[in-house]
């Protein structure tokens, strides 16, 4: 079995990955599920919504050793209360609306704990219900850049690189 160098820490359907099955990463998360969704009612074809991961894990509490990766991205949810019967819900997840910058805080620091020293993560954020800078707030890690996406320039992409152990 190849080595796993990289984690998708919160990987939902892999709909950024370019090859979904790449060998290179451990793709994990908090379920495992599929939703059937209709696009066109007046057409008999309805199309799949899948997330299935090799590995079921809390972000929050990652069961995997210290600094056992050399790039995670991390893509956690980034709506408070969402039904997770809704395609969106379903798609990208849902934070507690209690509890949400806490859950971050500690997925941040998760994903800092696994990562190797000089390793890098890619933080991606869709700012539709919580600031870009609210949640940056969450870690001490310092970004290096990032960048606007989109079509309203919601989705950020932000690159950290860990640059000792001691940075926990």
């Amino acid at each position: 079995m190849k080595e796993k160098i990289v984690l998708d820490a919160c990987c939902g359907g892999r709909m950024m990955w370019f090859d979904k099955q790449d060998d290179r990463c451990l793709f994990a998360d908090q379920r495992r599920e599929s939703m059937s969704i209709n696009h066109f009612p007046s057409q008999k074809n309805a199309s799949a919504k899948v997330v299935n991961p090799e590995q079921i894990h809390d972000f929050k509490n990652m069961p995997y050793k210290d600094e056992s990766f050399h790039h995670v991205v991390f893509d956690p949810p980034h709506i408070r209360n969402i039904s997770m019967k809704s395609v969106t819900g379903f798609s990208y997840g849902s934070l507690n609306k209690e509890t949400w910058q806490d859950d971050l805080r500690l997925g941040f620091a998760e994903c800092f704990r696994v990562l190797k020293p000089n390793g890098t993560l890619i933080f991606k954020w869709n700012e539709v219900d919580i600031p870009l800078r609210e949640v940056l707030a969450l870690t001490t890690e310092k970004p290096l850049y990032g960048h606007r996406s989109g079509k309203k320039a919601n989705t950020h992409w932000v690159a950290f690189i860990k640059t000792s152990s001691d940075s926990l």
